[in-house]
């Protein structure tokens, strides 16, 4: 695969629901209230629940490795998080590459809201087999 500095990842989109976050703190751990009890979220000034950070990562984990399948290995990823998300909302999961050297390449991804925003930021970096 020819790879070059700028070519966009096929974008992911989620639909997250209220049951997959529920479903998602039992897997993980992470019981905050935020993301499962709504009175309790609109109480510390949020609109409702909000989906977990690393809920967030992962999706955009799962579109690098979609992406790139068993053409590579998944050497580093980061994220971080820039905006609040909400179950019943699409989250689009964006990517592109920013630099080949050699059988290393660089990825930039994001995670964003309906409205376009840019809710996660991120990037990866992937080593292609030879």
């Amino acid at each position: 695969m020819n790879l070059t500095a700028g070519q966009e990842l096929p974008e992911l989109m989620k639909h997250p629901t209220t049951r997959q976050l529920v479903q998602y703190a039992g897997a993980q751990g992470d019981f905050y209230e935020i993301h499962y009890d709504q009175a309790y979220a609109q109480g510390v000034g949020l609109p409702g629940v909000i989906l977990h950070g690393l809920l967030k990562a992962a999706f955009l984990g799962q579109l690098v490795t979609d992406w790139l399948g068993d053409r590579g290995t998944l050497k580093a990823f980061e994220v971080s998080y820039r905006g609040i998300d909400v179950p019943g909302r699409p989250y689009r999961c964006r990517g592109r590459v920013t630099m080949v050297e050699g059988d290393r390449v660089e990825l930039e991804v994001w995670g964003e809201d309906p409205d376009g925003q840019r809710t996660t930021l991120g990037s990866a970096t992937v080593e292609m087999k030879k």
